[in-house]
C-alpha cells in the first residue's frame, strides 16, 4: 500500500503492469484532499512518452525503485484524456477515471479521492457543490449470473459375456426291428441248411452346434435438460443520510 513516505520517490520512476510490462515513467503524483494520500499517477506512456495517462496507485507498491500497479498496460493505453486545468481535475474527469478502471469511491469517509500534486489543493469529491445545491453519487453492486459448464460425472456401456444353461428337446428317430411271418411261395430256400439274415438298425443322436449372430445395438445418448437453480449472492449499496448541525441544543 502506498502512503505519503512514498510520495517523493514515486517521481520519475518506473511503472509496471500487473504482467510486468512497463508501462511508463511517473511524471506528476496526484494526492487525496484532505489526507494528502497517493492516488494517481500522471505517467509518460507512449512513442518517446509524448503521451501522458492517469495509473490508479491507491494498491501499488514500491520496489526497486519502481511502482508496480494492479491494472494491465492495455487499460492504461485505453484509459480516458484528460485535460486538467489548474493542477486539478473535474468531478467528471475523475469520474470517468473510476469507471474505466472499476474503481470504487472511497463512501465511507465521505471522500471521492479529489486529487492533487505537490502544489495543487483539490476540490472535495464525494459531492459537487454548486451555489446553494449540494450532492453526492451513490453507488450500488449488481450481481451478473451466469453459466460455466463442468463435468458432472460420467457413463460407460461394458460388454462381458456370461455363461447360461439351455434345456431344448429334440425329437429323435431309431430303428426297431419286428418279425414277420406270412406263407411260403415256392421253393424259397435250401431245405435243412443253415441260413441267416440280417439288417442294419439305425436311430438318431442329438448333435448340438452353436453360431454368432447380433441380436441388438445399444448406445448411450445425452440429452440436456434444464432446471431452475437458485443463487445467492451478496451486493454493497450506498445510502445517503441528511445530517443537520444548525438545530438548536436541548436546554433544560
Amino acid at each position: 500500500m502506498i502512503d505519503q513516505t512514498h510520495v517523493e520517490a514515486l517521481y520519475d520512476c518506473d511503472v509496471i503492469d500487473n504482467r510486468g510490462e512497463k508501462i511508463g515513467s511517473v511524471k506528476r503524483v496526484w494526492l487525496e484532499d484532505g489526507t494528502g494520500k497517493p492516488m494517481w499517477a500522471e505517467v509518460q506512456t507512449g512513442l518517446f512518452g509524448m503521451k501522458e495517462s492517469f495509473v490508479p496507485i491507491q494498491q501499488g507498491t514500491v520496489t526497486a525503485g519502481a511502482i508496480t500497479v494492479p491494472v494491465s498496460k492495455q487499460q492504461v493505453k485505453d484509459a480516458p484524456s484528460l485535460h486538467t486545468s489548474e493542477d486539478q481535475m473535474s468531478d467528471e474527469e475523475q469520474e470517468a477515471l473510476y469507471r474505466h478502471y472499476g474503481l470504487i469511491p472511497q463512501a465511507k469517509t465521505g471522500e471521492h479521492d479529489r486529487l492533487d500534486d505537490r502544489r495543487a489543493t483539490g476540490r472535495h469529491a464525494a459531492g459537487a457543490r454548486t451555489g446553494d445545491e449540494a450532492e453526492v453519487t451513490l453507488a450500488e453492486e449488481k450481481l451478473d449470473v451466469g453459466t460455466r459448464r463442468v463435468e458432472s460425472g460420467r457413463v460407460r456401456l461394458v460388454k462381458h459375456t456370461v455363461t447360461e444353461q439351455r434345456d431344448v428337446t429334440v425329437p429323435v428317430t431309431h430303428e426297431e426291428v419286428r418279425v414277420v411271418r406270412e406263407p411260403a411261395r415256392g421253393d424259397q430256400g435250401t431245405a435243412f441248411a443253415d441260413e441267416q439274415a440280417e439288417v442294419t438298425l439305425h436311430r438318431e443322436e442329438p448333435v448340438v452346434q452353436k453360431r454368432t449372430e447380433a441380436t441388438e445395438r445399444v448406445r448411450l445418448e445425452k440429452n440436456a435438460v434444464t432446471e431452475q437453480k437458485d443463487v445467492k449472492g451478496e451486493i454493497r449499496k450506498e445510502r445517503v443520510e441528511v445530517e443537520r448541525d444548525d438545530e438548536p441544543r436541548d436546554r433544560r
